[in-house]
C-alpha cells in the first residue's frame, strides 16, 4: 500500500490557529479525500522540529533561482505570506519567476501571471513536492514538507524544504551511508545526523539553516528513501547524543584507517581560525586495537601505515592507499595548490599567482597527531621552506591528477639521486576523510561483523557519551511551560536526568498519556542539585511521548524552572571492544 505523507504537519508553520485565518484553508477535493481513506497516512501531526534545508540545482552549482518550476503529486496549494491565493491539480506545473521585487505565478490556465510579494509557500494535499527537471541520484526529486521561496538579491530567490528533522533525516541516512552496512550502523549515522542538524550552529544562510550537498549533510530527499535506512531512523527517534548537557558535535567520516583523530589536532577553532582548535573531550584519538600505542613519532606511524593491522574499517578500499610522484610531478601540482591554499591561511609565507616555485628538495612531517595524521609539514624547495599545518589543507596540497589525498594519515619516503636532487616521493596512507569521530566503514563492520547495537558503536567512536532526548528547559516562561518529546526505546529503559538548580519541589510528566507526579529530594539544606528519576516501568518498547509541565513551579511570587533530559543509554568512559 503507498504511503502518503499529510501536508498538515506543516501548517503548525505556515498557519496560526487563528479564526480569522480560516477563510484561507483549503478544501481538499472528495476525490483526494478517498484516495487518503485507502492510503497509510504517516503523520497527522508534528513530533519533531521543523528544519529549514537550502536546495541547490541539479549539480548544486548555485541556491539562487529565478524561475522555478514546482508541482505536487497531490492537490497543491500556494500561499503568499501564509494566505491561500490558489488550490491546483496533482502534477500540474507551477511556473514561478520573481523579477523588480515580486513572485509571479503562472499556470496552464492563467493568461496573466498571478503578482505576489511573497514569500510563496507551497504544499501538497496528501502528496509530496517536486521541482521539475531537478535530480537527485539519477532520479526526479520528491520532498516531504513545504517549499518556502525567500527573496535574496539581484532579482534571485532561495527554494527552501521546510521539513520535520526526523522526515529529513530519512531522507539523509541513506545518502550518507551505504543502506547494505546494516541496520546497526544505519541507526549509529542516524544518530549522529541528528545531533548535527540539531546542534546550535552559525546558519548557512539566513534564509535556512542547512543545506542539502556535502556542505552540510546530503538531502536527496523522498525519492532515496530506503525501508532500512527509515527503520533506524524510526527505531532511533529523538534520540540524541550529549556530552555533559550539551550536543555533542557527532563528526563522521568515511574511513578512519584503524585509528581515529582528535578534533583538535585535525580542525581549526571556527571563530578564531586558529590551529590547532581547542579540544573536545568526547571527540579524542583512539585506535580501533587498544593495545595500539600512539603513532606522534615517525617510526611508529611508518609502521602502522605501511602494514595491514586488524582494524573496525579493514574492508574499506580507502583502508590503505599508495600515491607517488615524480619530483617534477608534484612541483606541478604544488605550483597551483599552493597558491589556492595560501588563501586559507595555513601555507606560511604564503605564495601567490605569478610566484615561481623552486626545484623540490624533500617533503617534511614536522608534527603528527595520536593517529599518525599530519598536522604541520614543510615543502623544502632550494630557496623557499613552506610550513603548511591542518589536515584538509594538506590534502588539498597534494594532489594526484588533480584529486586531492583521501586523507593525511600518511608518510612520506623522498628519494634522491647521486647529486641529491629530488627525483620521486612515495605516500603509504590510511583512511578516508578527517577522520575525527565515528568511522562509516567501521560502524558497518562493528554492526554487521561484530553483531553490536548501534549504541556500542556510538559509544566508541564518542568519548563519554550518553544517549537522551534533546536537553530542554521546563519553566514558567512563555514557550517553555510544556515540553513535548517523542523517542525510541529498545529496551523499555529510561531515567529522567534534572538539574534543579532553582529549587522545584515537583515535576508533572505525562508520560505516554498517563500522569504521574514527582516529588523532587531535598538534602539537610535546600534541594538536591541534580536528580535521576527512574521511569522505566512507564515506558514501552517502541515510540513513547512525554510532556513535561510547569504546574507546580510556583513557589510564592517566584518563578522557577527545571533543565532535563530523558537518558536511554548512561555515560561510560571506556568503550573498547577489542
Amino acid at each position: 500500500m503507498k504511503k502518503i505523507l499529510l501536508t498538515t504537519i506543516l501548517l503548525s508553520f505556515i498557519f496560526t490557529t487563528n479564526p480569522s485565518q480560516a477563510q484561507y484553508m483549503p478544501t481538499i477535493p472528495a476525490a483526494t479525500l478517498q484516495a487518503a481513506q485507502q492510503a497509510t497516512v504517516i503523520q497527522k501531526t508534528p513530533s519533531s522540529e521543523v528544519v529549514r534545508v537550502g536546495i541547490g540545482t541539479t549539480n548544486f552549482g548555485t541556491y539562487q533561482y529565478n524561475n522555478i518550476t514546482i508541482f505536487g503529486t497531490g492537490d497543491t496549494q500556494i500561499y503568499d505570506n501564509k494566505v491561500l491565493i490558489g488550490n491546483y491539480p496533482a502534477n500540474q506545473n507551477i511556473k514561478i519567476t520573481y523579477k523588480d521585487g515580486m513572485f509571479n505565478i503562472f499556470t496552464p490556465e492563467s493568461n496573466e501571471p498571478e503578482k505576489i510579494v511573497g514569500p510563496v509557500q507551497i504544499t501538497s494535499n496528501y502528496g509530496l513536492l517536486g521541482v521539475t527537471g531537478l535530480k537527485r541520484a539519477g532520479k526526479q526529486a520528491l520532498y516531504h514538507g513545504a517549499f518556502e521561496l525567500k527573496k535574496c538579491n539581484n532579482n534571485t530567490f532561495n527554494l527552501v524544504n521546510m521539513i520535520e528533522v526526523e522526515e529529513y533525516l530519512k531522507g539523509v541516512v541513506p545518502n550518507e551511508m551505504p543502506v547494505s552496512f546494516g541496520l546497526e550502523a544505519l541507526k549509529a549515522q542516524s544518530v549522529a545526523a541528528r545531533n548535527y542538524v540539531l546542534s546550535p550552529r552559525t546558519k548557512a544562510s539566513n534564509n535556512y539553516d542547512v543545506v542539502d550537498s556535502v556542505a552540510s549533510q546530503v538531502y536527496f530527499g523522498a525519492n532515496t528513501e530506503r525501508p532500512l535506512s527509515n527503520q533506524a531512523v524510526t527505531e532511533t527517534e529523538g534520540i540524541v547524543a550529549i556530552y555533559n548537557w550539551d550536543l555533542i558535535l557527532a563528526q563522521y567520516s568515511s574511513t578512519a584507517g584503524g585509528y581515529t583523530e582528535s578534533y583538535s589536532n585535525a580542525f581549526s577553532d571556527p571563530k578564531t581560525k586558529s590551529f590547532p582548535a581547542p579540544e573536545k573531550p568526547y571527540l579524542k584519538a583512539k585506535p580501533d586495537i587498544i593495545s595500539q600505542t600512539s603513532l606522534k613519532n615517525e617510526e611508529a606511524a611508518k609502521a602502522f601505515y605501511q602494514s595491514k593491522p586488524d582494524a573496525y574499517d579493514i574492508r574499506s578500499s580507502y583502508y590503505r592507499w599508495e600515491r607517488d610522484w615524480t619530483a617534477q610531478e608534484l612541483k606541478n601540482a604544488l605550483q597551483s595548490t599552493l597558491v589556492t591554499q595560501s588563501t586559507t591561511g595555513f601555507v606560511k609565507p604564503a605564495f601567490s599567482k605569478g610566484d615561481t616555485l623552486d626545484d623540490l628538495v624533500e617533503l617534511k612531517v614536522i608534527r603528527r597527531g595520536d593517529s599518525g595524521k599530519v598536522m604541520e609539514m614543510e615543502v623544502v624547495t632550494r630557496s623557499q621552506t613552506y610550513k603548511i599545518y591542518k589536515e584538509l589543507v594538506i590534502r588539498r596540497l597534494l594532489t594526484k591528477n588533480g584529486k586531492a589525498l583521501p586523507s593525511a594519515n600518511i608518510v612520506f619516503e623522498n628519494t634522491k639521486d647521486g647529486n641529491g636532487n629530488l627525483v620521486s616521493v612515495h605516500a603509504w596512507g590510511g583512511g578516508f576523510g578527517h577522520g575525527v569521530g565515528m568511522s562509516q566503514y567501521g560502524a558497518g563492520f562493528m554492526g554487521s561483523e561484530l553483531h553490536l547495537p548501534y549504541d556500542k558503536i556510538l559509544k566508541h567512536y564518542y568519548t563519554g557519551i550518553s544517549l537522551t532526548t534533546k536537553p530542554a528547559i521546563v519553566s514558567t516562561e512563555a514557550g517553555q511551560q510544556n515540553i513535548t518529546q517523542h523517542f525510541y526505546s529498545k529496551d523499555r529503559k529510561a531515567k529522567v536526568i534534572i538539574d534543579n538548580k532553582f529549587g522545584v519541589n515537583s515535576l508533572t510528566a505525562i508520560i505516554n498519556g498517563q500522569k504521574h507526579v514527582f516529588e523532587l529530594p531535598k538534602e539537610i539544606i535546600g534541594f538536591k542539585r541534580f536528580v535521576e528519576i527512574d521511569i522505566s516501568k512507564y515506558i514501552k518498547q517502541g515510540k513513547n511521548t512525554i510532556t513535561f509541565t510547569s504546574d507546580d513551579f510556583y513557589s510564592g511570587a517566584t518563578r522557577k524552572g527545571l533543565r532535563l533530559y530523558v537518558e536511554l543509554v548512561k555515560r561510560d568512559e571506556s568503550e573498547f571492544i577489542w
